[in-house]
Parts: C-alpha cells; sequence; structure tokens
C-alpha cells in the first residue's frame, strides 16, 4: 500500500493519530469512517477536508465510509461550542439529511462496484430501534463518567463556558462512540477521522470498540488540522457568509471568486489541502508564483482546480467568463451569453435603477437615460461632460452623445449596464 498518511503530512492535512494507525493503513486495505452533521440541508467549505479526506483515502486503496449523522444530529455536538444548540425537528432533519447525501455522491461513488467502494450510512438506521435501557446497559456501562468528563469539549463547558451542558449533549460522545463499533461490528470499519476538534468523541469510541469488541478488537484514529486563514482567522466564511458546495446557495461565480481572492499565504497551503495535484507540480507552481506574485498564478489554479472538483469544467469556463467580463476587456457580446442569475452575481451591490421596457419602443436618448430616468449622472450637463470625454459605455462599448437606447441593447431582454470610467457601474432593469 502507498503510505496515506505520509501524503497527508506534505499537504497540511495531518493533525494527530492513535498509535499504529500509519502502519494499519501501510498493511492492508482500511475501512475507514468520517461522520458529517447535518445541521444545514447541505455543506460549505468548512467540509471539504473531511471530503478530500476521504478520497485520498479511497485513492489510495482502502474504503471510506461517509456517515451523516441522522441520529447525533437530534442531539448536536458539543465539541467547540459554548452553548447547546437548538435541537431540529425530525422533518428539518430528515430534510438535511438527503441534502447531505446528495453533496457527498458528487465527490463518492457510492454506487461503484469495486472491491474498495464508498458506503454511506445514517446512524438514526441503527440508534432508531435502539431503548434508552438498552443503550445505557450495554453501551453506557462500558465506558465511566469520570472517562468522559476528562474529555477537552466537557471540561470547557463544565467549567464556565456558556450555560453548562445538559444531559442530552453529554451522551453525545457515546453515541459517537458506537456508530464506531456498530460500523467495526458490521463493516470491519477499524478508522475514525476527522478535525482535530473531534479528538475526545474518536477516542471514545476507539475505546468503545475495544471494550465491547472482545480481546482481538483494535481501533484507530487520524485528526486533520482545523484550517484557519494566515491572519488567525476562521477559514470558510465570506463576507456574505457561509461559502456552499450547492450552487443554489453560492453561485459558482461567488465560488470561484472567494478563492482567486485568497492572500499568497493562504493559497501557497490551500493548494496542497485542497487540490489533488502532486508534489512536483505545486511545488513549481509556488517557485512560479512567487517569481511573478502580480499574476496570481497560484490563486488562479487553485480556484480551477476546486471549482471544476466541487462543480464542472463548465462551471468553470462560465465563472472565468464571468469574473472577465468585471475585471477584463469582455464585450457586448460576452455580457449577453451571461445568464440572468449570473448577470445579477456580478454586478451584485451596483446601483440599480427600473425604466418601463415601452420607454424603449422609440428609443430614449443618452442623456434621459443618465440622469432623468435614472440618476446616475446628477444634471444633463454632467451627463454631457462624461460623454463629451469618451468615459460612457453602454454594456461595455463606447458611446457618443448620439446614441439612442433601444429594445435590442437588452441583456436577456431586461439589463442594460452603464459604466462611466473603468470602475463606476450602474445596472438598468427594464421591466
Amino acid at each position: 500500500m502507498k503510505n496515506l498518511v505520509e501524503e497527508l503530512k506534505w499537504r497540511g492535512l495531518y493533525h494527530d493519530s492513535m498509535p499504529g494507525t500509519e502502519e494499519q493503513l501501510l498493511k492492508e486495505v482500511t475501512a475507514a469512517y468520517i461522520g458529517f452533521d447535518p445541521t444545514a440541508d447541505s455543506l460549505h467549505i468548512g467540509s471539504m477536508v473531511q471530503i478530500i479526506l476521504l478520497v485520498h483515502l479511497k485513492n489510495f486503496g482502502h474504503q471510506p465510509i461517509a456517515l451523516v449523522g441522522g441520529a447525533t444530529g437530534m442531539i448536536g455536538d458539543p465539541s467547540g461550542k459554548s452553548d447547546e444548540r437548538n435541537l431540529l425537528n425530525e422533518e428539518t432533519l430528515a430534510k438535511n439529511v438527503a441534502g447531505i447525501k446528495s453533496v457527498l455522491s458528487r465527490f463518492l461513488d457510492f454506487n461503484s462496484k469495486e472491491a474498495n467502494a464508498p458506503i454511506m450510512v445514517n446512524n438514526y438506521d441503527w440508534m432508531k430501534e435502539f431503548s434508552f435501557i438498552d443503550f445505557a446497559r450495554e453501551v453506557g456501562k462500558r465506558i465511566t463518567v469520570n472517562y468522559m468528563m476528562a474529555k477537552d469539549s466537557v471540561k470547557k463547558r463544565i467549567n464556565g463556558e456558556g450555560e453548562g451542558m445538559s444531559f442530552t449533549e453529554f451522551t453525545y460522545q457515546l453515541i459517537q462512540g458506537y456508530d464506531f463499533y456498530h460500523l467495526y461490528k458490521n463493516n470491519n470499519c477499524l478508522l475514525q477521522m476527522g478535525g482535530s476538534d473531534q479528538w475526545g468523541n474518536i477516542t471514545t469510541g476507539t475505546e468503545l470498540v475495544r471494550r465491547m469488541g472482545g480481546e482481538s478488537a483494535k481501533a484507530f484514529a487520524l485528526t486533520t488540522p482545523l484550517i484557519t486563514k494566515a491572519d488567525g482567522s476562521k477559514f470558510g466564511k465570506s463576507e456574505g457568509g457561509n461559502v456552499w458546495l450547492d450552487a443554489d446557495k453560492t453561485s459558482v461565480y461567488k465560488f470561484y471568486q472567494f478563492w482567486v481572492n485568497a492572500t499568497d499565504a493562504d493559497a501557497e497551503k490551500y493548494i496542497k489541502i485542497f487540490t489533488f495535484l502532486d508534489k512536483e507540480t505545486i511545488d513549481a507552481l509556488i517557485a512560479e508564483h512567487q517569481a511573478a506574485p502580480h499574476l496570481r498564478i497560484l490563486q488562479k489554479k487553485l480556484a480551477e482546480e476546486i471549482t471544476i472538483f466541487v462543480h464542472s469544467k463548465e462551471e468553470l469556463e462560465k465563472a472565468i467568463q464571468a469574473s472577465n467580463i468585471l475585471f477584463g476587456n469582455s464585450t457586448a457580446e460576452d455580457l449577453k451569453q451571461l445568464d440572468e442569475a449570473t448577470f445579477l452575481e456580478v454586478f451584485d451591490g451596483v446601483p440599480q435603477a427600473e425604466i418601463a421596457k415601452a420607454d424603449l419602443e422609440n428609443g430614449l436618448d443618452i442623456v434621459t437615460v443618465l440622469n432623468e430616468k435614472t440618476g446616475f449622472f446628477k444634471s444633463n450637463g454632467e451627463a454631457r461632460r462624461a460623454l463629451t470625454a469618451n468615459s460612457i459605455s453602454v454594456n461595455r462599448e463606447k458611446i457618443k452623445e448620439d446614441f439612442v437606447l433601444t429594445a435590442k441593447d437588452l441583456i436577456n431582454n431586461q439589463f442594460v449596464l452603464l459604466q462611466s470610467g473603468k470602475k463606476n457601474y450602474f445596472v438598468i432593469r427594464v421591466v
């Protein structure tokens, strides 16, 4: 077997593991699982590290198991939280589980016939019939309260962060631990992986496997670092909030822009973590970038690779086209190829005004458009001076004072893009 741990280390994807983990992965094909918490009906880029970890696992010949926490999601993981989360109802939870399964299916082929084909499971399937008394007898008696209290996620909450910890949350690590035992028993799963904040929950699972699985039972743990930006701030959010992996929540254009706008230091780190490019290629890209940082070679390659991985090559090309429209030398024809959603994303935040379609039937002179109809300029005189200075464009094409706006100038039969100078944009929406 190729050395997965060695690969994770140079990529910055390795934080810690239990003794014997690397040896187990080198010895034989190993089933390993990662849990995904159904707090929303999709996943955002904060989950990308774990998705990529499962893909690496598969690429190195092992068997990935993606667990969607239909049962644990009913409780809420206390790790890294100072207060208890609001509990989700079953209907919301079912919708979230279905959404997460849909996202994960884009990265792992759960219908594959290969020997190490990925598996997807939902812990609700084996927890729903488990009575409280049976759980207390079969699982609760295996782990002492002292052991559970020693976990960081528990200590922090009990020692004054937030309002303490409910019994519901206290049981979370036992339920997650039982997941590991269930997968060990039914799927020969020997390894659980997750972020470094999951170490306490994961090791409770390895302990349960050993205590419930008999003398020969063995289980391992491996964690990844929590990703931060170079300035120490939290990774995974943009000014608009979470960056989601579904295009209907975060457009492909905005997704692409998130990666293109990474700092040099972050891009150098992210290209190892979030792409599958080999070390030789990445080292060459870093050297090329350092020789000419203004070309943003690393950021562009990072954005291309991860946009193709999450969306597709076709969607990447649309995102690049949209970026070029805002920052490059695009034409009216380029603009007219944008669909409505992408057009609005590109010009999000740009001032807008509405004019009636009937006004365009006989055409509108451009001075009237710039002042009276839109307020882009404060007066006719100011509009004329800008036109005389050749600084006004309609749909990226320079115009003169004799220009007349008509319906044939519409983008998607409803928009006109005005521009004054290089950076002042204005969108007309025709209704």
